[in-house]
C-alpha cells in the first residue's frame, strides 16, 4: 500500500484494515522493517515511508527484516538416536531442506517490490 500510494501516509491502523490484524501486529513489523533500514517513521506523525525504491528492495531483504527464521523447514531435533532413521533424519533432512531453503532465498532475492506492485497493480485494474 505504502509502494503504490506514495503521495498518502498510511497509519498503523489503515495497514491493519487492509490486512486484516490488529495495528500492534503492523507497527511490530514497521520496527523490524525500520530497524533493517528498509522504512523510515517519524514520531508524533502518521506515516511510513520507504527508504529505497521499490525496484531496489527485494522479498528477500523484507524477508530477513521481519526476522524470517533462518530456514522456513523445521525438522525435530532430538529424534532416537538407537533408530536407524532417527539417527540419520536429520543429516538427511538437512540436506534436502538446505537446498530447498536456497532455492527460496535465490528466488525471494530476484522478486522486487516492484515486481508485486506491478502484479497487484493488473489484479486491481
Amino acid at each position: 500500500m505504502i509502494a503504490l500510494n506514495p503521495q498518502r501516509s498510511f497509519s498503523s491502523e489503515d495497514l491493519a484494515s487492509s490486512v486484516g490484524t490488529h495495528a500492534v501486529v503492523i507497527r511490530s513489523i514497521v520496527k523490524l522493517l525500520r530497524g533493517a533500514g528498509l522504512v523510515q517513521t517519524q514520531q508524533g506523525v502518521a506515516g511510513i515511508d520507504l527508504t529505497r525504491r521499490p525496484e531496489e528492495l527485494t522479498l528477500l531483504q523484507i524477508y530477513r527484516a521481519v526476522d524470517a527464521p533462518e530456514s522456513v523447514f523445521r525438522v525435530h531435533e532430538q529424534p532416537n538416536p538407537q533408530c536407524s532413521v532417527g539417527s540419520n533424519i536429520l543429516d538427511t533432512l538437512g540436506s534436502v531442506f538446505g537446498g530447498a531453503q536456497e532455492v527460496l532465498d535465490a528466488y525471494l532475492a530476484n522478486v522486487t517490490l516492484a515486481d508485486v506492485m506491478s502484479d497487484l497493480a493488473r489484479r486491481i485494474g
